[in-house]
């Protein structure tokens, strides 16, 4: 008979697949709070995600043994948390591990004591002493003899790294210059990878943050080498193994140089970043892989990733039946066995194919693949009936408005209404039903339960997927709703020193409210807030918006000054404050034939440094353009608009 622990009851997929452990594990509250204080034993957090291949390892070696299980129940009180339903606890702890290890991950381990003061960190640990790591059977009595025996090294200890990890919370504000764009562009040049595209060495991840920056910088100053690192990165990327070949998408990151060998999960995230990036690539350089690109992903969002609600499931999984990437990779045999010598032949000269088993398909001759949809059709039904990798049926509602942003930037550029419908069904299902009980933004969505507690993601990201709903069809529901969330953001996160804490005023769970201004994966709450903000000012002719985009760019000014490349959507901002959108108002009938072509010829030109404003009138349809604070008279001349842009 299984035995359950205190997370029977939990919806989170990733808390589900501990549930039968022998580890007592508690979710995080006040429950396992208490029991701690009042048997005087420390806390072990484990902070991971249901797709995470190193969770699962860490499972079932540690959390499946019964002796791991008595040392953990007998000495700690374990608590086990989903880092995507609870980011505010994930970042905080994430942010300790970094500050005692310089490094971080997950899983994520944390030693605490009953009032959540950390004082050792970790990520994996083995069960037994490996890859140069202590296992569990050698760290648990440690931790355990020094909680028993040396109680104020541990106080010591967390002490001095709360104390540091408040005193980064602090920042000087110093003035900022444009040359620090070109700085930046330099910084970008020196790690950029010449022979595979790419930044750095491995892992290689897709930073889409870093290819939306230099497409700007290139619509800003033309300089070459910034449109070539894009392409050549955004090729390097669509031919490799990172992308799904058969069945799209993108997986998280490569694990080498080459693109070639991923890390199998999918998260939506990089898919709604992506997707943004190759869109705004194609309107730079009008390639049709780019284009094509975008549009594979969303075919795949619309097919494995799309709820009944309208909104998109978080993530997939790496592992299918307990291997890494079992799911995606191929023998070569059974390739030889499914397909006729011709056809075999074929792909052997389109993808990479070696000799060995383990094949992750990699494009080398591109020109073909679109001459080979019968082919790809035969491996993609073949691989269906695979056993598929565990979907996280989790709907993020941070994650979502990222997705919303993309499509609706999709939809726009590519005149699609059937991208701009999904975005359009999102966006409604998470304003009118992914809410708290005091009607704020909920996170997250499990299995019909709503996670009470929201964050600043959740409204940066979903702000930005109303603009750029708004952008893409001038609904005004979809100003409304930006202008409301926007207030709501700034009523409940706002810091009058400048700058967005991470977790609303009344969260007082943890103890630091973090105020983040760096870039991880994805651009930083902060960063797309601000830029939002200053769109939102623009767009709504509302001063104090901006003046809240310039206070935000002024608290973390120092850290941008002394590493611009890790706070690069926060240097956008304030580049944009410094040269201003350019507005382009339509007033009269957003329908008529003068709308129309102007939307149109937008569609197919990069314009970052735009923004779109409709006023609806009963009369002749005339077009404004407002630059450098001075506003043309309306005219019903098209071209007297378009030169400004050719």
């Amino acid at each position: 008979m299984t035995l359950y622990n205190h997370l029977k009851g939990e919806e989170s997929p990733y808390l589900k697949q501990h549930v039968d452990n022998p580890v007592d594990w508690y979710p995080w509250g006040e429950d396992a709070f208490k029991k701690a204080k009042e048997k005087d034993i420390p806390i072990f957090l484990s902070i991971g995600y249901s797709t995470c291949h190193w969770c699962h390892v860490m499972e079932e070696e540690s959390f499946t043994d019964k002796k791991i299980a008595e040392i953990l129940n007998k000495n700690f009180v374990a608590v086990k948390v989903d880092r995507e339903e609870r980011p505010d606890i994930d970042k905080l702890y994430m942010e300790v591990c970094k500050t005692m290890t310089g490094g971080g991950g997950w899983p994520l381990t944390i030693f605490m004591t009953p009032n959540k003061k950390p004082f050792h960190a970790t990520t994996y640990i083995p069960k037994n002493d490996k890859y140069g790591r202590k296992g569990l059977f050698t760290i648990l009595p440690e931790i355990i003899s020094l909680w028993e025996n040396k109680r104020d090294r541990i106080e010591h200890a967390s002490n001095n790294i709360l104390s540091q990890i408040k005193s980064q919370e602090n920042s000087n504000k110093v003035d900022l210059k444009e040359s620090l764009l070109t700085d930046t562009v330099s910084i970008l040049e020196r790690i950029y990878d010449d022979t595979y595209g790419g930044f750095g060495n491995t892992p290689k991840f897709p930073m889409s943050h870093y290819l939306l920056f230099l497409l700007r910088y290139w619509n800003s100053h033309s300089y070459s080498k910034s449109i070539n690192m894009v392409q050549k990165t955004l090729e390097a990327m669509r031919t490799g193994g990172i992308y799904d070949q058969i069945g799209f998408g993108f997986h998280r990151y490569s694990t080498d140089r080459k693109w070639q060998t991923p890390h199998f999960e999918k998260m939506l995230y990089d898919q709604a970043l992506l997707i943004y990036t190759y869109i705004e690539a194609y309107q730079v350089t009008n390639n049709k892989i780019y284009k094509d690109t975008a549009k594979e992903v969303i075919k795949y969002l619309k097919r494995e990733m799309l709820s009944n609600t309208g909104c998109f499931y978080s993530a997939e999984d790496a592992d299918s039946n307990g291997v890494e990437g079992k799911y995606y990779l191929w023998e070569r045999d059974v390739l030889k066995n499914l397909l006729n010598p011709k056809e075999f032949n074929l792909i052997k000269k389109i993808f990479n194919i070696e000799k060995s088993d383990d094949i992750n398909l990699t494009l080398k001759d591109i020109d073909y693949y679109d001459k080979i949809p019968e082919i790809k059709e035969k491996l993609f039904k073949f691989r269906e009936k695979k056993d598929s990798p565990r979907k996280d049926n989790k709907i993020l509602t941070d994650w979502n408005g990222l997705t919303i942003a993309a499509l609706a930037k999709a939809g726009f550029v590519l005149d699609s209404d059937e991208y701009i419908k999904m975005a359009e069904k999102a966006a409604k299902y998470i304003y009118e039903k992914m809410k708290t009980k005091d009607n704020r933004l909920a996170h997250s969505f499990c299995n019909k339960k709503i996670t009470e507690v929201n964050n600043l993601d959740d409204y940066s990201y979903y702000l930005w997927g109303l603009i750029e709903l708004y952008q893409a069809t001038f609904n005004k529901i979809y100003l409304t709703w930006a202008v409301n969330i926007t207030d709501e953001m700034i009523k409940y996160f706002w810091d009058d020193e400048g700058g967005f804490y991470f977790t609303s005023k009344e969260n007082s769970e943890l103890f630091l409210r973090q105020k983040e201004g760096s870039d991880s994966a994805i651009p930083s709450s902060n960063s797309i807030a601000a830029y939002n903000l200053l769109r939102l000012s623009h767009i709504t002719d509302d001063l104090s918006y901006k003046k809240k985009a310039e206070k935000t760019i002024n608290a973390f000014s120092d850290k941008i000054s002394r590493s611009p490349v890790n706070y690069i959507f926060l240097l956008l901002t304030y580049y944009r404050i410094e040269n201003p959108f350019i507005e382009i108002k339509i007033i009269g009938n957003k329908n008529d034939d003068l709308s129309k072509k102007l939307i149109n010829k937008i569609r197919n030109r990069h314009l970052s440094d735009i923004v779109l404003k409709y006023e609806e009138k009963d009369e002749e349809t005339k077009i404004s353009i407002c630059q450098n604070f001075v506003c043309k008279q309306p005219t019903t001349n098209l071209d007297d608009i378009l030169k400004y842009f050719d």
